[in-house]
């Protein structure tokens, strides 16, 4: 089999952990990037949950697509699979994604189950932050990974205003470099 894509559009983005040879920004249709996934391990605790994105129904995702050469198929997955499906909240799907060139392709993405328990639903921001704002769980605090997103979809011209919002909200975004607060 050929090359075949995968969709970015969280954690995936600025580590993606897989060999890939094009990286390609993308569009997602008919989905949007949301904090809609209760962490109990990476994130958060089973006592202080925190939240992870996950691709919820509704509006469009901007994200990165990485071209994976065929042969290296079988890794690939196996890796994506042991990294995103360890609880089952995530559903592996072939969807379209309509590439920076604007040609269309198919890429693996993972969707948010709305039926798993981790399934947090749609949030406000401040709702949101109120959730990360102290969640730690084995891969560090929930508010590196929010601020840590955003960060990396800034750098590659990608704006998220309900996930900016979200990060915006937490403590640690209110310290600016140098102590000053803002």
């Amino acid at each position: 089999m050929g090359d075949f894509w995968v969709f970015g559009y969280g954690s995936l983005i600025w580590r993606p952990g897989f060999a890939h040879t094009e990286t390609v920004r993308a569009r997602l249709h008919g989905f949007r990037r949301a904090l809609c996934v209760r962490s109990f391990v990476h994130r958060g605790s089973p006592e202080r949950p925190g939240l992870v994105l996950g691709l919820d129904r509704g509006g469009s995702c901007i994200g990165l697509a990485f071209r994976v050469p065929g042969d290296l198929r079988d890794e690939v997955m196996a890796y994506l699979r042991e990294r995103e499906l360890v609880t089952a909240v995530y559903l592996e799907r072939q969807l379209p994604l309509t590439l920076q060139t604007g040609e269309r392709v198919t890429g693996v993405s993972y969707v948010v189950d709305r039926k798993h328990e981790q399934y947090a639903g749609a949030l406000a921001a401040e709702d949101a932050a109120a959730r990360v704002n102290g969640a730690v769980g084995r891969s560090g605090p929930n508010e590196e990974y929010v601020l840590n997103t955003v960060e990396h979809l800034k750098a590659l011209g990608i704006r998220d205003h309900w996930l900016e919002e979200v990060a915006r909200l937490l403590p640690s975004a209110q310290i600016q470099p140098g102590g000053a607060t803002g």
